[in-house]
């Protein structure tokens, strides 16, 4: 049975996986670790646990022992030198006239190592500067080219959103960062407003786009025509943290609606259409049923309507006159193969 726990070197670095060899550890507790970089002074950041079959620990790497008081005043020793070591190299990479920026110094717990970490556009010659260090400090030199996300980590600092940077807090590894999240996530794609401290896109951009991704593919709306309670409209954009759509209406506002309320229609009473009040015409009543009364009596003197039955034709238009179409002559069949003079 394996025990490990993770440990954390440096105090903006990432944490692995040791050997605890039965040794347990809490959060906060102080070690010596080995590495394949030789002994190496770190903090616990996780309890000591048992590690599942078939995932050993990074590297084999093994925590030695908790650390003492006087591994505690031999590291805090190191910090005063490191920062000794940091201002000689800067002066030496200005005497060599490097396009290079030193970022940071870092001395291993045995004194055996100084690794200096810097930041530059391209690839740079430094074989003249790490022998003049490795002369005046006389122990072996390590230089380390890094990104600028990582001077950001080492350097640390407050975000946008008021808090520590995150890659300086609890980010274990770089998540790679494209401009195509953020248009997805509908932000201002104003490079001020999207980048962090580093220059490049925020690492907090891939915290929630899987959510916006699965969000916009759900309510694919924007830019049609639908049907709300306030009206006809065209969606001009969503929210998904207030689950609504931006609508503008026919008559040119703009309304903020539900996206449990896209597609239906407005709630409008349809008015009664009311019949004039008729007199009902008089009916005579012959036995059980009830007939038509007959018109009334003409006046004396006056015309009396001309009345047609189904067998006389009806009365048409003045100033027509009859149809003498002609009856149609049927034609007389030839017989096949008739000609004349036969």
């Amino acid at each position: 049975m394996l025990y490990v726990a993770r440990v954390r070197l440096r105090e903006a670095g990432r944490a692995y996986d040791f050997d605890t060899g039965g040794l347990q550890l809490v959060p906060g507790d102080h070690c010596i670790v080995r590495t394949d970089r030789g002994e190496e002074y770190g903090v616990a950041v996780s309890e000591t646990r048992v590690n599942p079959p078939g995932d050993p620990p990074e590297a084999t790497m093994r925590v030695l022992r908790i650390a003492t008081d006087e591994d505690s005043r031999k590291v805090e020793l190191y910090r005063e030198e490191e920062g000794q070591a940091f201002e000689v190299c800067r002066v030496k990479i200005a005497e060599h006239e490097l396009p290079m920026k030193l970022v940071d110094a870092e001395k291993s717990f045995d004194g055996s190592r100084i690794t200096f970490y810097f930041t530059a556009e391209g690839r740079v010659d430094f074989r003249e500067l790490v022998k003049d260090l490795a002369k005046h400090f006389r122990t072996r030199i390590e230089l380390r080219q890094i990104g600028v996300r990582d001077e950001a980590k080492m350097a640390g600092g407050m975000g946008p959103c008021g808090l520590a940077c995150c890659c300086c807090t609890f980010l274990q590894r770089f998540e790679p960062v494209s401009i195509r999240m953020a248009r997805e996530q509908r932000l201002s794609l104003n490079p001020t407003k999207i980048s962090g401290l580093c220059g490049r896109l925020m690492c907090c951009l891939t915290y929630e786009n899987e959510e916006y991704r699965k969000f916009h593919r759900t309510h694919r709306i924007e830019g049609e025509t639908i049907d709300t309670p306030l009206g006809r409209g065209t969606v001009k954009g969503l929210s998904m943290v207030r689950e609504s759509a931006r609508v503008v209406m026919e008559d040119g506002r703009t309304v903020e609606v539900a996206l449990t309320d896209v597609g239906k229609k407005p709630e409008i009473a349809e008015p009664i259409d009311e019949m004039p009040d008729t007199p009902e015409q008089p009916t005579a009543e012959v036995g059980a049923a009830r007939q038509p009364a007959p018109p009334a009596e003409a006046p004396p003197g006056a015309e009396r309507p001309k009345q047609q039955t189904a067998d006389q034709p009806k009365d048409k238009k003045p100033g027509t006159k009859p149809s003498r179409r002609r009856p149609r002559r049927r034609r007389r069949k030839r017989k096949p193969g008739g000609g004349q003079g036969q």
